[in-house]
């Protein structure tokens, strides 16, 4: 199976995700560089994010399957906020 990797080696699964966490309001901005990102899969959880950190098991274990691939870590709570910038400047 192939999974197109599309602009920032994000697959369309995850950019889908980050857009619906945008568009339902579950990005809070709480500092200058902190956000608060509700899960995809479970509502009753939420993950702090930086700009280029989540606390997700997504993003930690994103070396264990993308490792020596050349790729930085990402998931879709990362990919929301950077989401949300844009439409909020």
């Amino acid at each position: 199976m192939v999974i197109w990797l599309g602009f920032n080696n994000l697959s369309s699964n995850t950019i889908r995700k980050a857009k619906k966490l945008v568009d339902n309001n579950g990005v809070v901005k709480i500092d200058d560089d902190l956000f608060q990102v509700k899960s995809s899969s479970d509502p009753s959880k939420s993950y702090f994010v930086t700009s280029d950190s989540c606390e997700c098991p997504g993003f930690k274990n994103f070396y264990k399957f993308h490792h020596g691939k050349g790729l930085k870590a990402n998931c879709s709570h990362l990919e929301a906020i950077h989401i949300f910038l844009k439409e909020n400047k």
